[in-house]
């Protein structure tokens, strides 16, 4: 192998130095100025990135705290607003009962008429029935006829004393 032999050893040194020395200056002012510029575009990007991610996120924390306040207002003004229409409908229910309970004492005032009348009716109805029995019977315990006005006071007596006049 010719790298080994001896005589060929300092003539292939300065070769390596002098092209070390090449490399390392192409490498130098060439290679690593562009790579240099790659990292700091890259740098330049990647902090531009963030900056926006930041002012992103403040936006999107602005926006969620909005729709937030948004969501409490309209939770509010919908409370309010079934806090309202409880009340609303409490008032229309008990007017509806104040009606119901006016139709509903109209009417009961109206059947305790009818009731009385009723009564009254039935009691001049059962008197006479009583009276006309009372007649009879009385006509027919004695065999003699008895006067109106007797068996009128004898029957107003006795519904009188068993209550049933009043």
């Amino acid at each position: 192998m010719p790298q080994f032999w001896m005589e060929d050893f300092a003539p292939q040194m300065v070769w390596l130095v002098i092209s070390f020395i090449a490399l390392y200056l192409l490498m130098a002012r060439v290679a690593l100025p562009r790579v240099a510029n790659v990292l700091e575009t890259r740098h330049g990007r990647i902090a531009d990135d963030l900056d926006q991610a930041a002012q992103l996120k403040a936006q999107a924390e602005t926006v969620i705290s909005e729709y937030e306040a948004a969501l409490v207002k309209a939770r509010t003004e919908a409370q309010a607003t079934i806090a309202q229409a409880g009340i609303e409908a409490a008032g229309v229910a008990e007017k509806r009962n104040a009606e119901v309970a006016n139709v509903l004492a109209t009417e009961a005032a109206a059947a305790a008429d009818r009731i009385a009348t009723a009564k009254n009716d039935a009691l001049a109805e059962m008197r006479g029935v009583a009276a006309e029995l009372a007649k009879a019977a009385a006509e027919r315990l004695i065999g003699a006829e008895v006067p109106q006005s007797d068996v009128d006071a004898a029957v107003d007596g006795a519904m009188t004393n068993s209550g049933g006049g009043s």
